[in-house]
């Protein structure tokens, strides 16, 4: 499965209907779509996707090869395939439903805590910090896109 901004969106959804769930957070039910969108922006920071990753990959072709080099199946050439491996082992390997982990998952969890906490969408929030990161933590390990019927075609 290939991960998009749209891998992001299902776990910010994830994350989202976990926290309501929960009764952690409380927010207008007109927001959700907004609430969703800007939290999947932030965890973009957090996350790499597959598409990220390849266009890190081109941009590191284009740097060392310069731009007249580049053709259009850049991506079926070795030397974008070399960068592209480079660019995951840089990862350490660091996977959570097909997005590469930038930072730890406790970071993620801060990350999100902040977040929740300064959002004008965001109405209440019902936990102390290091309840809410636990619980983020937590949240966050269980994601699994495929669990939640995402496929290649709905991403």
């Amino acid at each position: 499965m290939r991960t998009d901004f749209n891998t992001l969106i299902a776990l910010a959804t994830h994350t989202i209907n976990h926290l309501k769930q929960d009764s952690l957070i409380d927010y207008s039910a007109d927001k959700r779509a907004d609430l969703i969108d800007s939290l999947a922006t932030e965890l973009g920071v957090s996350f790499s996707t597959d598409e990220d990753i390849r266009e890190q990959a081109v941009e590191e072709v284009e740097e060392k090869f310069g731009i007249d080099e580049v053709t259009e199946d850049i991506t079926e050439t070795e030397m974008f395939n070399h960068a592209r491996k480079e660019i995951i082992k840089s990862f350490q390997g660091e996977n959570l439903g097909g997005l590469y982990m930038v930072e730890s998952l406790h970071k993620v969890g801060n990350r999100v805590k902040d977040f929740l906490l300064n959002s004008d969408l965001i109405e209440d929030v019902f936990a102390t910090d290091e309840d809410l990161i636990e619980f983020l933590v937590g949240a966050t390990r269980k994601f699994n896109p495929k669990a939640l019927g995402l496929d290649q075609q709905s991403l």
